[in-house]
């Protein structure tokens, strides 16, 4: 049994990696959710100071999540229309049937934003659209690093109770 719940657990830690790079899988809760299921062991004390820390910095991770890239757009000049532009194109682009829509949503969405703001100004509005990007790649890279901590974690709590489960 206990052998079952490491291979859930560390199924969930995975797809948090993958999540960390698809906008349709919550990638640090998943991993988090990961850890969770790892210390039901009834093997494994429950380490409550562990899972408080990583929990509460998956939640600031998730907040920051949504913010960076429009704060990217803002920070490259645009409007709020770019902003309002990346958060419509971010949900958009995820459920697109295009490849790679998560990415392509989020800069369309605020170069259309800027281009309504600012019809006469296609130069501000590529120049927002690329801070959008850019913010959507500094977000996924901190997921990532987040989730490859949670897995390391993952592997240090197996690795050190491993004689306990066989």
């Amino acid at each position: 049994m206990e052998f079952l719940i490491l291979i859930v657990s560390l199924l969930f830690v995975l797809a948090g990696i993958a999540g960390s790079v698809l906008p349709a899988l919550p990638g640090p809760p998943l991993s988090w959710i990961g850890l969770l299921i790892l210390y039901t062991t009834p093997q494994m004390p429950f380490n409550y100071t562990t899972l408080g820390i990583t929990f509460v910095i998956t939640l600031l991770i998730v907040i920051l999540d949504y913010v960076i890239p429009a704060q990217g757009t803002k920070r490259f000049g645009g409007s709020k229309y770019g902003i309002w532009g990346t958060n419509i194109g971010l949900i958009v682009g995820i459920f697109a049937p295009i490849p790679l829509g998560f990415i392509i949503g989020p800069f369309l969405g605020a170069f259309i934003g800027e281009l309504i703001y600012d019809q006469n100004n296609s130069k501000r509005a590529l120049k927002a659209a690329t801070g959008s990007f850019i913010g959507f790649v500094a977000s996924s890279f901190i997921k990532f690093v987040f989730c490859m901590i949670l897995l390391g974690i993952y592997i240090h709590t197996v690795w050190k109770y491993w004689n306990v489960w066989f």
